[in-house]
């Protein structure tokens, strides 16, 4: 079989290629160095693009990628992405939100501190003129000052968690979360955008789109005291930039902190003849562990799409994710995990898929659905773009019985899914939850109980519960060099189930050496 390939357009961390070059059965292209004209030509071969700003995803790209799956940029702005042109094409268009968080948080809290005791301005002074002049630089307290946050997902409400060491008054306006994120915390939470134009401080923090782009003009800065700090650390063009030069200038804004511009490089900005402003460029990402961060999760979520595992943070799914709580997302992931998994433990001809539900997210069986379908048929459908928008039309074609059901939950989860796969020979069915934010678990897998995260290579054997069993597993795989990373097993009457988390790859011949041990009744071992 001819391996799929991943092409890398635009340089990430070592440690996204030392993930990506780990797995044998994909071929890497690096393509980091190259003329963006010329990659234009290799990109047909590719399956899975990783991508960053340098790189512009638009019609010339689709045009070329005419085997592209998937597209994940590495990074959280997708401005230079035409998701609806991917959409249209069924690639499926991830970014990695989470990776830069803490610094972008640290660097927005960095531009708050700098503006309030004028720190680069100082030190400038002091370091470059050679002048002692302390009187120059009577700066501001953050104690007690009113922040404002507009934004208050992964970094806005951690910068509003970091500004309550100072002691700061924080309000938050963000319509689309649950106001107890805000509250919980002794933040206060606010449908009226005016309040946050009263604060001391503003700080953005959202996405760049059609709502948000030049949200902050000259009208709002109308409403805003005299001598109001302004920060960006987002995007650029949240702020209207002529309105921020004039304000800037007039000093109805004291002073502002900017990392990003509405045109990059901004070394020709007007902004930067003003005296009252500290800029930076677009250093947000700029740490060495966010740059690992957003390298190592990039590499495996380009990993994940390209063996039709899931596809984390998928940006254009035919669901409105605005509409969805965000506890939902993370069983999205699990449900396709699991569906996946079920698919390797037997390769038959699928007949049927069920997916049941209790608890909460059982009102979100019809979007949940979609994942299952698109993880059962990865395995299946490797010369057919599979992806959320033609998952159904698929598995209609195959004659695949697709159904959901409520259940009553009868169990201490507050959330469960149970996914049964049946086949032409056998039927399989798997249940799982989630802790916390986002830690994945399976909990049942055919009736054994099981705690263990779907990740990473695993030896299933069932046997019958006898002594012995386990020792000679573990001999048979240290005998291949095989180490055991972790282990865990299910028992059911006379019967058990051995789940072995290894750290390479089993062949053909040692599982047949596991299958030829007397109890051992079903062997396999499966990737994800």
């Amino acid at each position: 079989m001819k391996k799929e390939t991943i092409i890398v357009c635009d340089h990430i961390h070592k440690s996204g290629f030392d993930i990506l070059n780990n797995s044998e059965d994909i071929n890497i292209v690096d393509a980091s160095d190259m003329d963006k004209a010329k990659l234009l030509d290799i990109l047909g071969e590719a399956s899975v693009a990783i991508t960053r700003s340098s790189t512009t995803i638009d019609e010339k790209f689709l045009n070329s990628a005419t085997n592209m799956k998937a597209i994940v940029r590495a990074g959280v702005g997708v401005d230079n992405v035409d998701i609806d042109g991917c959409s249209k094409l069924g690639i499926i268009v991830m970014n990695v939100p989470t990776a830069n968080t803490i610094a972008a948080t640290e660097l927005t809290m960095t531009h708050i501190l700098s503006c309030a005791r004028k720190m680069p301005f100082a030190h400038n002074q002091l370091k470059i003129d050679k002048i002692w002049k302390r009187e120059d630089w009577y700066g501001t307290e953050l104690y007690g000052k009113k922040l404002g946050i507009i934004g208050f997902g992964n970094i806005g409400s951690k910068v509003g968690l970091r500004a309550k060491s100072f002691e700061m008054d924080i309000v938050t306006y963000d319509p689309y979360i649950d106001p107890t994120k805000a509250t919980n915390h002794d933040i206060a939470w606010t449908k009226n955008f005016d309040d946050i134009l009263s604060c001391d401080i503003i700080s953005i923090h959202t996405p760049k789109n059609s709502e948000t782009i030049g949200m902050i003009g000259q009208k709002e800065i109308d409403k805003m005291k005299d001598g109001v700090v302004l920060i960006n650390c987002a995007r650029g063009g949240l702020y209207d930039e002529v309105a921020l030069y004039n304000n800037i200038k007039s000093g109805k804004i004291s002073i502002a902190g900017i990392d990003v511009f509405d045109k990059e490089p901004a070394t020709h900005s007007k902004l930067l003849e003003l005296d009252n402003i500290i800029v930076t460029a677009h250093l947000g990402a700029n740490t060495v562990e966010s740059q690992y961060n957003i390298a190592t999760q990039a590499a495996t979520n380009a990993i994940s799409a390209i063996k039709g595992i899931g596809y984390p943070h998928a940006l254009n799914l035919p669901i409105d994710e605005s509409k969805i709580p965000p506890f939902v997302k993370p069983y999205m992931e699990l449900t396709q995990k699991i569906a996946f998994l079920i698919s390797q433990l037997d390769k038959s001809q699928i007949r049927s898929i069920k997916l049941e539900a209790c608890g909460d997210i059982d009102n979100y069986l019809d979007s949940l659905i979609t994942f299952a379908i698109v993880g059962a048929l990865s395995n299946a459908s490797s010369n057919e773009k599979l992806n959320y928008v033609n998952a159904k039309f698929i598995a209609k074609e195959k004659n695949i019985q697709i159904s959901t059901k409520k259940v009553p939950n009868n169990t201490a989860y507050k959330n469960k899914i149970n996914i049964r796969i049946t086949t032409n020979t056998d039927t399989n069915a798997i249940s799982g939850t989630v802790f916390a934010e986002n830690m994945h678990r399976i909990i049942d897998i055919n009736g054994y109980e099981m705690d263990i995260e779907p990740s990473g290579r695993m030896l299933f054997v069932q046997n019958s519960d006898v002594p012995g069993v386990v020792g000679e597993i573990g001999k048979i795989l240290g005998d291949q060099n095989i180490n055991i990373s972790d282990f865990r097993l299910g028992r059911h009457k006379d019967k058990a189930l051995a789940l072995i988390l290894v750290d390479s790859d089993i062949d053909r011949k040692t599982i047949e050496k596991i299958t030829d041990i007397k109890p051992a009744k079903n062997v396999c071992f499966v990737k994800i």
